[in-house]
């Protein structure tokens, strides 16, 4: 917490911290800087007289607020889970490279480190992996659940509102119901309910993306089976057709799970942060998993490479890749898959994904758009536009390529990005649940720049605001709805 710091003062001032004085009042304060970080609420201690003419909207006698539209430099969390380097394009979970993850571990290995903290022994992990699939069957009702939806609802509908109804089936895990220390008190019986939500979560997610799958597809539901791994069910739920002894491809079982492995986590992304923010209020761990599931379902988030093929079949061929990045240098186009909000340079998954993909299309066979892909790719990179602009390929770029040649529909990319999320989204969950100093609800501030204090005024007496964005839209109706309003009947004249 900043505190006032006099003229003698500052000689003996501790070398790890932030001098800063306020122009206005010439008072001088002292902030702690810790892990190169310092606290937002020191800045509350710089309080001023309100200025003649001054909104009292603005409470500038009340302390300086911090201002950061989308959260590009401030941290809401102190976390041991995932590191970023962005400018040198790493990535670490609990401090173990992305690229030795990649190469030796496995996804649900690698999910115990990140909720756990550490890399499991043999016998630990048999323990986990067990744990998990175990939980991962369904109960019966659910089935009615996804019937219920239309044969064309997008997969991530269904998901999102699947993960929510989950949570209406253990009461045991809600917070509402068994008191809000049920996950915070740290003690043996809280940690064991924690961890079998999270079973559950994780293992259930598979089966529930799978039934989303096959309602699309018109097929029956599939029993998660035994004795294959965590990636082998998922496309065993999704293609087993009744055949005996079915076993999916061991190549494209394994790139499944590289390509879950390494989206697993991704720090305080936007719904890794929705997560946090709807868990801060200690509701059940499903619906802040929903509301992660919705974040993502978001085409700037998880729809990203589903927009890299659209892209890519718009463009159409290798020759027409010159003329798309001219129309995206004149932002007439937008140009999906290269970039990112953390990465400056390159994104170390990308490299992990180029290699996975080689290994798929040796099985798949080479996509149609590979060649469009590896035009785009290459002529991006020597162009003095995008090189100036650190505009590398990100994940996406790649991983679509990788999902479009094993089979999987446009509309559910997103859905293969959510479930191996689910584990990234547990993680900070529980280590929010058992921070030091407990929970506190999120309640960002804002700086209000509407109307000052206004007196209302009858209907009669009011002059009509008109214009774009100041009253609502008329929409166009049809079918039932505009011959009922052709229609005579009685209470017409209050609808």
């Amino acid at each position: 917490m900043g505190r006032p710091t006099s003229s003698a003062q500052q000689e003996n001032t501790p070398q790890e911290s932030l001098t800063v004085r306020d122009n206005r009042t010439g008072k001088v304060i002292t902030v702690p800087i810790v892990d190169n970080a310092i606290p937002a609420t020191a800045f509350k201690a710089l309080a001023a007289s309100r200025k003649p003419g001054e909104r009292e909207e603005n409470e500038t006698e009340k302390g300086l607020r911090v201002q950061d539209k989308g959260f590009l430099n401030t941290a809401v969390i102190r976390s041991e889970i995932t590191y970023i380097d962005g400018d040198a394009g790493v990535l670490r979970y609990r401090g173990y490279p992305i690229e030795q993850l990649a190469l030796r571990s496995s996804h649900l290995e690698t999910a115990y480190l990140l909720i756990y903290g550490s890399l499991p022994t043999k016998a630990q992990f048999k323990f986990f992996e067990s744990e998990v699939l175990r939980h991962s069957v369904m109960h019966s009702d659910a089935e009615g659940f996804f019937r219920s939806f239309r044969y064309d609802a997008h997969p991530m509908s269904m998901l999102t509102s699947a993960f929510s109804m989950l949570g209406s089936y253990y009461s045991e895990a809600n917070p509402s119901l068994q008191g809000q220390r049920l996950y915070t008190a740290g003690d043996a019986v809280s940690l064991a309910t924690m961890d079998r939500q999270i079973y559950r979560l994780i293992g259930k997610a598979t089966t529930l993306a799978a039934m989303a799958y096959r309602v699309r597809q018109g097929r029956n539901f599939v029993t998660p089976p035994t004795g294959l791994s965590y990636t082998g069910s998922f496309l065993y739920q999704m293609d087993h057709l009744g055949e005996e002894n079915y076993t999916p491809n061991p190549i494209l079982e394994k790139a499944l799970d590289v390509l879950f492995l390494i989206h697993a986590d991704h720090e305080l992304n936007a719904s890794c942060t929705t997560v946090l923010q709807t868990g801060s209020s200690l509701v059940d761990p499903y619906s802040a998993i929903a509301a992660g599931c919705a974040s993502l379902y978001g085409p700037l988030h998880g729809g990203a490479n589903e927009a890299v093929i659209r892209m890519l079949i718009s463009i159409g061929s290798p020759q027409n890749v010159p003329a798309f990045l001219e129309a995206v240098k004149k932002k007439e186009k937008t140009l999906s898959g290269f970039g990112h909000r953390v990465y400056k340079t390159s994104d170390p998954r990308s490299f992990i994904v180029r290699k996975t993909a080689d290994e798929v299309f040796k099985v798949t066979g080479r996509d149609a758009l590979l060649e469009t892909a590896m035009a785009l790719h290459d002529a991006a990179m020597k162009d003095e536009y995008f090189i100036k602009r650190k505009l590398a390929p990100n994940v996406d770029f790649w991983s679509g390529l990788i999902y479009r040649a094993m089979g999987f529909p446009l509309d559910f990319f997103p859905v293969l990005f959510a479930v191996p999320r689910v584990v990234g989204w547990l993680a900070h969950w529980r280590q929010m649940m058992l921070q030091e100093g407990g929970v506190k609800i999120w309640r960002p501030r804002q700086v209000y720049v509407g109307p000052a204090k206004r007196e209302y005024v009858p209907v009669d007496e009011r002059v009509p605001v008109e214009g774009a964005k100041q009253t609502p839209s008329k929409v166009e109706h049809g079918g039932i709805t505009k011959r009922t309003m052709l229609a005579t009947f009685k209470g017409k004249s209050k609808l």
